[in-house]
């Protein structure tokens, strides 16, 4: 009965070494090293070449997050298995990046059928083969999971024209702020989101226009791209009337073009 006791306490005490750090203190440590704000803090550049040096630290990382079991993830709260969908998400873009860096310009130059870099199941999920597409568009955005399309501004694809990553883990304790900060950052960056007061109209990331339906179906209050727009008038115009008309909604909406430029510091 002693050697049955002792057999269980070393079992629960390997089952909590094994357990995710829900605050990601390894992801959060590669990125505050690894990760430069630019354009005012509105956008990130990645030290790749750094990083690169850095692969047992990345890779203990990658580590955990592939250790972790569907029963496990199924035990957590929403916000928990948000905040590690999207940590995950993002260490597993930065992952690929670096399997073919210094040697590519853009994550495209993997393909866009063959050796399509959102398609390839480069890693493992709860046990299983998996692909970035499956983390974002089949866990993520699914109807019922999650509903909140900010969720575009939080997973990136290693682009100039994406939304930054940030030199911070996503948490479950500050999951709503730094999601709204995500979306804030990216909406005040005129790069990729403004409204042209010569044209009257605003000039936002083509995001919008491919998650556009994620927009309008009243998760957070979002009714449509327009209106979601309208929330943020402060930071995509400067002119008080200008301002008012984004609040209003009088603005056509229309797509930049999209900068697939790799996100590398150098």
């Amino acid at each position: 009965m002693k050697r049955f006791l002792l057999a269980l306490a070393s079992l629960a005490i390997s089952t909590c070494a094994l357990a995710l750090d829900h605050d990601h203190k390894a992801w959060d440590g590669i990125v505050r090293k690894h990760v430069r704000y630019v354009q005012d803090g509105n956008a990130s550049r990645v030290d790749y070449a750094g990083l690169a040096q850095d692969r047992a630290a990345f890779k203990a990382v990658l580590d955990d997050y592939q250790r972790v079991t569907r029963a496990e993830f199924d035990a957590w709260t929403k916000p928990r298995q948000q905040a590690f969908l999207i940590n995950a998400y993002n260490a597993f873009t930065v992952e690929k990046i670096l399997t073919r860096y210094p040697g590519l310009k853009s994550i495209r130059d993997f393909g866009t059928v063959f050796g399509n870099p959102w398609k390839d199941k480069f890693f493992t999920l709860f046990g299983q083969p998996a692909f970035l597409d499956q983390i974002e568009h089949e866990i993520l955005r699914k109807e019922g999971a999650y509903d909140d399309p900010r969720v575009h501004v939080a997973v990136v694809c290693a682009s100039i024209g994406c939304p930054m990553l940030r030199n911070e883990a996503f948490r479950a304790d500050r999951l709503e702020a730094q999601l709204e900060d995500a979306m804030r950052r990216f909406l005040s960056d005129r790069t990729r989101n403004r409204y042209n007061a010569q044209a009257r109209k605003l000039e936002v990331s083509r995001i919008f226009d491919w998650y556009g339906k994620d927009f309008e179906r009243g998760h957070k209050g979002f009714t449509s791209v327009k209106q979601a727009l309208s929330r943020y008038a402060e930071l995509l115009a400067d002119a008080p009337q200008d301002r008012a008309a984004v609040k209003a909604q009088q603005a056509e909406v229309t797509f930049l073009d999209y900068d697939w430029s790799l996100n590398d510091a150098r």
